[in-house]
Parts: structure tokens; C-alpha cells; sequence
């Protein structure tokens, strides 16, 4: 049985602690649609940050040093890997034309839809490495070939127009062209349609779901804790909005992000296929023998430091390499 810090008490009052914020955020703070200024997504990416924090630090103090810093490794992950999300909204943005102002709207509801699906990953995947112990193998060899996948060609190219998610959409669902304000679903010609809205908002979750496909393996690579694996997803989840409103401008400066962001996988899945190559000896009937250094299961704190050395010299890379472009020209 896979041990989790997460109880149903605790797991009520995360998920009312959630609807919440969300529930402040939009009945209050965003009540009329408008354009997120960059001053305001500044604020907002450190509120949500500090709150991420502070959750860290009652997790630290409520069940100790080792809980802790696996939700702050699972959540420094979630929230680098959730740069590639920022870009791929960014090209779905332009490519159906949505006001600005009703970019928040869409992220929102999107947030509220990654709740479910993420549950849903997380519950899947804590079942099968139950049921299954070997399962953990195939997450990290996912991870790895993911990784390196990344790293052979760090561009992320976006085609929403090829999206089998769209062309299935537009078939079956009736769409009128254009907006309709902040409205998903209008009723014209006596006929209930969905706006054109509704569909960047199905896009949007689908491609969460492959997203999530990529990082909620590579919490598990850090702990097995299902609470802590999904805490950790959506704190990084809720402050993506803002982080993209922020960031959305500047990411064509971060060059060598995603070749930081594939060592990361590939450091991830290593780990969880070295921590758990026990599991190979047994299925073949032979002994297990004392593990190899390299074997050995890393500590979560050399983990998280070599992830935030990573993430950090990719960026300070970007940024020396975007410097010295402007230099030349």
C-alpha cells in the first residue's frame, strides 16, 4: 500500500482551500474582464508563489524535513515544466485571435478542468504502482525518452489547426463564428451553439492532459505520496495564469529552456529506474544484491539541487546568449 501524509480530512480541506481562492479570485478580483497588465501578473506570480511556500512550510513543520522537501522538489519540477505550457497557450492565443481580456477567463475554467483530469492522472498512477510495482520502471523510461526527445529538438512546434481535438470538436459541436463576449455557450437560431471560445477552452485542456502525461510521471519520481504529487501539481497549476501573463512576452528569450527542462526528465526517470532496479532481479528469479553507488537512491535534497542548478543555468545561458545578439547587431 503506497504510504500518503494526505488524509480525507486533509484532502477536504485542500480541495475547499482551492475552490476558495479560485472562487476569490474570480468573484472578486476579476469580476470584468480586461487585460492582465504586467505589474498585476507580477503581484499575482508572487502571491501564488508565497502561498505555495507557505503550504511547503506547513507541510515542513506538520510531517517533517523529508515530506517537505519532496513537495517543494515536486513543485520546483511542476513549475519549470509548466514554461512549455505557457508557450503553447501563447500559440493557441494568437492562432484563434482571442481578446486579451478573456485570456484570464480561459485559463480560469481551464484551471478548474486540470483539477479533475490531474486527479484523475494521479489516482490512476498511485493504482497502478499499488497494484503494479513495476509500473514506476515504465514512468522512467518514459521520462528518459521524453527527455531526450527534448533534447534532439528543444522547439516546441504547436499546430492547433492539425489538433485531432479541433477537428473533432468542429464535427461534432455546432460553433458560431467569432465571440460572443465571455459567453462559451449561446443560444442563436434556436439552436444552442458553443462560441468559438468554448473551443480554445477544449484545447486548452487537452493539451493539460498531455502536458500532464509528462509531469505528473516525473513527480512520482520524487515521491509516491499521491497528496504530495497533487498539491504540488496544482500550486504550480494556479500560478501558471500569471506566469503566463508575465512571461508570455519574454519566452522567446529563454533559448536552452527546454534543453534544461529535458535533463531534468532524464534526470528524473534515471533516478527512478536506478532507485528501483531491485524489481528486475526478482522477475528473473535471481537474488538481489547490494546496489551499485550510482543505484543508490539519491537524497530529495541533492535531487532538488541539482534541478534548480539546471533550470538556473539554462536560463543564465538564454539570457547571456539573448545579451550578446543584441551586441552583435
Amino acid at each position: 500500500m503506497v504510504d500518503s501524509i494526505g488524509t480525507p480530512l486533509l484532502w477536504g480541506f485542500f480541495f475547499a482551500f482551492v475552490l476558495g481562492l479560485l472562487a476569490l479570485d474570480l468573484g472578486v478580483f476579476h469580476r470584468r474582464e480586461r487585460a492582465i497588465g504586467i505589474r498585476e501578473a507580477v503581484v499575482w506570480s508572487i502571491v501564488w508563489t508565497l502561498l505555495a511556500l507557505a503550504f511547503n512550510v506547513w507541510i515542513y513543520l506538520r510531517f517533517g524535513r523529508q515530506p517537505g522537501l519532496e513537495f517543494l522538489t515536486g513543485y520546483v519540477i511542476e513549475r519549470s515544466l509548466s514554461f512549455d505550457n505557457i508557450f503553447v497557450f501563447v500559440v493557441i492565443f494568437n492562432y484563434f485571435a482571442v481578446p486579451r481580456e478573456l485570456e484570464h477567463r480561459v485559463l480560469f475554467w481551464g484551471i478548474l478542468g486540470a483539477l479533475v483530469s490531474r486527479g484523475l492522472f494521479i489516482g490512476l498512477g498511485t493504482a497502478l504502482i499499488q497494484s503494479f510495482s513495476w509500473i514506476i520502471l515504465l514512468f522512467g523510461g518514459f521520462l528518459v525518452y521524453t527527455g531526450a526527445k527534448v533534447l534532439k529538438n528543444p522547439e516546441t512546434e504547436v499546430h492547433p489547426e492539425d489538433n485531432p481535438v479541433v477537428r473533432l470538436f468542429r464535427r461534432m459541436v455546432p460553433i458560431v463564428p467569432g465571440y460572443r463576449g465571455k459567453s462559451f455557450l449561446v443560444d442563436e437560431g434556436g439552436r444552442r451553439m458553443a462560441t468559438l471560445l468554448m473551443l480554445v477552452l477544449v484545447v486548452i485542456e487537452a493539451t493539460d492532459v498531455v502536458f500532464a502525461v509528462d509531469s505528473i510521471p516525473a513527480v512520482f519520481g520524487v515521491t509516491t505520496d499521491p497528496f504530495i504529487v497533487f498539491t504540488s501539481n496544482i500550486f504550480a497549476i494556479l500560478g501558471l495564469r500569471a506566469l503566463y501573463f508575465l512571461l508570455a512576452s519574454l519566452m522567446h528569450k529563454f533559448q536552452y529552456l527546454n534543453v534544461g527542462l529535458g535533463l531534468v526528465l532524464m534526470f528524473v526517470g534515471a533516478k527512478m529506474l536506478g532507485e528501483h532496479w531491485r524489481l528486475v532481479p526478482g522477475w528473473l528469479g535471481r537474488p538481489v544484491t547490494a546496489a551499485p553507488f550510482w543505484f543508490e537512491e539519491i537524497p530529495t535534497v541533492w535531487s532538488l539541487g541539482l534541478v534548480m542548478l539546471i533550470l538556473t543555468a539554462s536560463v543564465v545561458a538564454s539570457l547571456l546568449r539573448g545579451r550578446r545578439a543584441e551586441e552583435d547587431e
